[in-house]
């Protein structure tokens, strides 16, 4: 038997713990958010179908607060740097979702589809930066 499978050597740190699917319920938000986004580019400038549009973003809205109640029960985690990873990362995404905004403005969309367009930059903008952390994070020491 080898020392790594040794029933006397101790597991690492982080390597063998069982974390939630915090990664995975983030990417789904970002990519309803994105499906979303090209149906209301896809639309621009004329009026996009809001129904289907405003219910992706509450879907991605949803899987993010089950995120937040998954960090909330979340117990021996490198929060230290789970927070210096992502305000850097979410300095980056809020940039870019601005320049996607301004572009959306830009092209005179207005209204519901300009609310419904900026929820999803928003949960673009936290989405990815959360995804970027929690992995960084939960492989830290």
């Amino acid at each position: 038997m080898s020392a790594a499978t040794s029933p006397t050597s101790a597991p690492a740190p982080t390597g063998d713990r069982r974390f939630p699917p915090v990664a995975w319920m983030t990417t789904g938000a970002l990519a309803v958010v994105v499906i979303g986004g090209i149906l209301m580019a896809s639309y621009a400038p004329r009026k996009a179908p809001l129904g289907v549009a405003g219910g992706l973003l509450g879907l991605a809205v949803l899987l993010l607060l089950a995120v937040v109640v998954t960090f909330a029960r979340l117990r021996d985690f490198a929060w230290p740097t789970f927070a210096k990873v992502f305000k850097w990362a979410l300095l980056a995404y809020v940039i870019e979702a601005a320049m996607i905004e301004f572009s959306f403005v830009r092209n005179h969309t207005s209204g519901a589809s300009l609310q419904i367009v900026t929820g999803m930059l928003v949960v673009f903008a936290v989405s990815v930066p959360t995804t970027i952390a929690f992995t960084v994070a939960r492989y830290a020491d």
